[in-house]
């Protein structure tokens, strides 16, 4: 058992991780170790090999393991400690110190020791056993993300004639993916009537390519032996419920499943963080504290993301504030605490507490609503009766996070200690 001494852990080396552990050193500290699973470092970027990123961070287009490569390139120099094919087991939290407990082949059991900790691990895929697709459990069903590492990282076709339940953005990209390598892709199965991937998406991975997305439908049966053979796929009512006589077939040798993503909190839950249950992430303040002295949160363990770009940006906060705890200037327990709720339009917000004398010049706060908003609208920030903030939006949908920047001097209007965020038609 061998143990040291740092400044700061930080729990994965995907783009959040790397983007927190370069920030934390920018502003001041310096010694940090980064802990990664994997055997290499960049996350799931590694296997997303389509461009789109970094068109908000670097202002040019570039394919996921290039993003990546930016962050990477930077530790060259820095100091910064990288351990992978390492596995964290468990995080103890005190009022001085963090301790990590991590195994590997290498080093086996190890008790690290710390002043902070910013938890990056990312997320998960949903599985057909979280959603209970009726049927046989023959071969040929993956999860998008499974079949993108097979495709684009080990170089293994998964199937030829395919069928996508879930319209989030992996499963959107692997039915262009497949396409392209030869494989004849049926249909899109949406059990919501709205999708959850980003228009561009929508429009350059299936309608470029004619293939059909069919949206409050769900697969309601798998028939196959060895393989898969054939799904059913229905149309589903208002709540969700497979209409009778409308049963579609289809005959397929594979089912890819894009039915969600679930952030990896199993590690914080145990060291006593408060999991939000609409993020399945952690409640976190302002600054990405959590509700454990000391521990940090960003990027698709806090909330499932969108763009890579906004999980940059978050993370570089996580680690400039991780870096002030350390060298000891932590907010103040005191002063004006205003807790965020959401109306019924609203599906979550990050942070969900702000202390305000903690604060600088404005606090970003994301978002995403319930529903396609295709008029003009307004995202509207209340204390009581009084609008404190509105922010206009000509379209909004659940597939694409929203934010808004609420200048200081707005939160300082603020009375009570609850701000209700909602959207109101214009």
């Amino acid at each position: 058992m061998a143990r040291q001494d740092y400044e700061l852990i930080v729990i994965g080396a995907g783009p959040a991780g790397l983007a927190a552990a370069l920030s934390a050193k920018e502003h001041g500290l310096s010694r940090i170790l980064v802990l990664e699973r994997d055997t290499e470092l960049g996350g799931i970027l590694n296997q997303c090999i389509h461009n789109g990123f970094g068109l908000h961070y670097f202002n040019e287009e570039l394919t996921g393991p290039e993003y990546a490569g930016r962050f990477i390139d930077q530790l060259d120099g820095s100091g910064i400690e990288i351990v992978c094919d390492t596995m964290v087991i468990r995080l103890e939290n005190s009022d001085d110190w963090r301790i990590v407990h991590a195994m590997s082949v290498e080093k086996g059991y190890q008790r690290l020791k710390c002043r902070a900790v910013i938890l990056a691990m990312g997320c998960r895929e949903r599985t057909r056993f979280a959603i209970q697709i009726p049927g046989s459990r023959p071969a040929g069903i993956f999860n998008a993300g499974t079949a993108q590492r097979y495709v684009n990282i080990e170089g293994k076709m998964v199937g030829r004639r395919v069928i996508i339940l879930g319209s989030g953005d992996i499963g959107l990209i692997m039915a262009r993916r497949m396409t392209l390598e030869g494989a004849k892709v049926l249909a899109c199965v949406e059990l919501l009537p709205y999708s959850g991937g980003l228009n561009r998406n929508i429009v350059q991975c299936l309608h470029d390519f004619d293939i059909p997305l069919y949206l409050s439908h769900t697969i309601t049966n798998i028939e196959g032996k060895k393989r898969v053979q054939r799904v059913t796929v229905q149309q589903v009512d208002e709540n969700r419920r497979p209409i009778p006589g409308t049963e579609m077939y289809y005959d397929v040798d594979t089912v890819l499943l894009s039915v969600g993503l679930i952030p990896e909190n199993e590690l914080s839950s145990e060291a006593g963080v408060k999991i939000d249950r609409r993020t399945s992430g952690p409640f976190v303040y302002e600054n990405l504290e959590t509700s454990e002295k000391g521990i940090f949160a960003c990027g698709n363990v806090l909330h499932v993301h969108d763009l890579v770009d906004y999980v940059t940006e978050e993370s570089q906060a996580a680690g400039k504030a991780a870096a002030a705890f350390v060298l000891g200037d932590a907010p103040a327990d005191s002063g004006h605490v205003i807790e965020i709720k959401t109306e019924p339009t609203v599906s979550y917000t990050v942070p969900q507490t702000v202390r305000v004398n903690e604060v600088e010049r404005s606090l970003r706060i994301f978002l995403r609503v319930n529903k396609i908003w295709e008029e003009t609208s307004y995202i509207v920030f209340r204390d009581g009766d009084n609008v404190i903030a509105r922010f206009k939006r000509d379209y909004m949908a659940p597939g694409e996070m929203e934010n808004a920047n609420i200048p200081r001097v707005l939160l300082d209007r603020v009375k009570g200690n609850t701000l209700r965020v909602l959207i109101e038609e214009a």
